[in-house]
């Protein structure tokens, strides 16, 4: 088993950086990548980030330029850095650990936990 919790979601105004954290804990020495999904009413839940154990990241087109996914492992904690938000950014961020090694996938169905989620909200 493996908990996993996020922290940092807030209201911030468009431009403005956010960042988000995500503790792990359990059985971690099993996780082999953490991600960082969103999702908003109605869609379906979106990778942005992910990282694995050796340290590649993956990032989709809604993380390129502007997100940043990093960890400390001293701490079991992944971060999720948003630069220059924008509106579009709103949602709720998802913090998920896989087991399975290999190519990091993008698909939801992939990863074996998931946190609670954080709201983050773009508005001026």
């Amino acid at each position: 088993q493996v908990q996993l919790v996020e922290s940092g979601g807030a209201l911030v105004q468009p431009g403005e950086p956010l960042r988000l954290s995500c503790v792990a804990s359990g059985d971690i020495s099993k996780i082999n990548a953490m991600a960082w999904f969103r999702q908003t009413p109605g869609a379906q839940r979106e990778l942005v980030a992910a990282i694995d154990r050796p340290g590649h990241t993956k990032y989709t087109e809604s993380g390129t330029g502007r997100f940043a996914v990093s960890r400390d492992n001293a701490k079991n904690t992944v971060y999720l850095q948003m630069n220059s938000l924008e509106p579009e950014d709103t949602a709720v961020y998802y913090c998920a650990a896989r087991f399975g090694r290999g190519t990091i996938p993008r698909q939801a169905v992939n990863y074996n936990y998931w946190g609670q989620g954080t709201q983050a909200t773009v508005s001026s």
